[in-house]
């Protein structure tokens, strides 16, 4: 087992107005160079001129990525909070509207919205993505067969995107709803090998249905930068020890599926389709859906299913040392996700005020001292 095996993460966060508590639509450049200035070569611009992203450097420990993580969020809210602007990581802004939003003037962004339209318009969603390095003599899609799964718990775990354009949607995770606007985003198709995935971005690419292979945004993919596997499916967190917690996980199951001798040798049709289902009552219920588990005939809760990782990964974290994910997964499902916090929230202002606007923009207030805080791996340390 690789305990020091390299990994990155990827946060978007949207730049919140403080007075209105509404995503920024255009923010001062100066506002945006700040945040340059802290960040360096790990910022990023993103699709709309109110949300960035950090793309963290290499990390070999948890330890590192904590420690950069809730470093950077400190320094990106210290640097917007000179105009009045705040940092909020979800997976959907609560009072966001997509008819007041700019683009982001890059030629690869323009295009998007001249390729896609509404579809790019509506966009506007921040998400979780954890690079996992893969050793270049493995096959990336058989790994990546081997971990798919899996993946529609640690949606449920991530899901921070009930509100889409200041109403409640009904889903724990709206944001895998609006993903399913765009072509090649959640599941990926069926492929046996790297072979077979190549060959089809290769006729992608000949007739110009897309230009290169980046614009396969399934939920997991080969990235096609790095020599890693990228989760791209889940919410982003507002709380970073939420963040680390999934990030954690999904390095744990690519470490584990490139330890099998033949990874991803059981994948087949079957198991895509149950998947779509499984990523359906992840985004519809979050950690209350009941999921399917191939080769049992009854429904798994999400705990009965974090059970099963625990029994089947356990010694792989001990062995790399992460064996505080689990506790800390457990946690989540005890304590509740954004989404929960969001929605609890939400009905707590409406019941007792009835003015859904005061509502929402406490919902925002929440999300954005939750981006501030702190991580705590061990919150009953902390609590304590």
């Amino acid at each position: 087992m690789n305990r020091h095996l390299k990994f990155g993460i990827e946060e978007e966060y949207f730049i919140t107005d403080l007075n209105s508590r509404c995503m920024s639509g255009k923010p001062p450049g100066a506002a945006i160079d700040a945040c340059k200035a802290v960040l360096g070569e790990c910022f990023a611009l993103e699709m709309f001129q109110g949300q960035i992203e950090v793309a963290s450097p290499i990390f070999t420990s948890l330890a590192q990525a904590t420690q950069y993580l809730g470093s950077a969020r400190q320094e990106l809210r210290l640097a917007l909070a000179s105009y009045g602007l705040g940092l909020l990581t979800a997976g959907s802004h609560p009072l966001a509207d997509w008819r007041t939003q700019q683009a982001t003037e890059q030629m690869h962004f323009l295009k998007l919205f001249e390729d896609y339209q509404h579809v790019a318009w509506r966009s506007l969603l921040s998400g979780l993505h954890v690079h996992v390095e893969v050793p270049g003599h493995l096959d990336r899609i058989c790994v990546m067969n081997e971990v798919l799964p899996w993946m529609p718990l640690l949606l449920a775990l991530s899901s921070s995107s009930p509100f889409w354009n200041g109403a409640d949607s009904g889903f724990m995770s709206y944001r895998q709803t609006a993903c399913d606007e765009w072509p090649r985003m959640g599941v990926p198709e069926y492929f046996e090998d790297q072979a077979a995935y190549d060959a089809y971005v290769a006729l992608l690419i000949r007739t110009g249905a897309i230009r290169q292979a980046s614009e396969c945004w399934w939920g997991v993919r080969p990235a096609t930068r790095f020599p890693t596997l990228e989760l791209r499916m889940t919410d982003a967190c507002p709380r970073l020890e939420d963040a680390l917690c999934i990030a954690s996980l999904f390095r744990l199951l690519v470490a584990w599926a490139i330890d099998q001798r033949r990874p991803g040798s059981t994948w087949s049709q079957q198991s895509r389709w149950i998947l779509q289902e499984n990523r359906w009552r992840a985004k519809r219920f979050g950690i209350h859906a009941s999921f399917i588990v191939e080769g049992y005939d009854r429904p798994f809760s999400a705990e009965q299913w974090l059970f099963m990782a625990e029994q089947i990964f356990g010694d792989a974290a001990q062995a790399m040392g992460v064996e505080e994910v689990f506790p800390q997964a457990r946690r989540i499902l005890r304590d509740g996700t954004s989404a929960e916090r969001q929605r609890s929230l939400y009905r707590q202002v409406v019941g007792s005020t009835g003015d859904v606007q005061a509502a929402l923009s406490a919902v925002v207030d929440q999300l954005l001292m939750e981006t501030e805080e702190q991580p705590c791996i061990n919150r009953a340390v902390c609590e304590s």
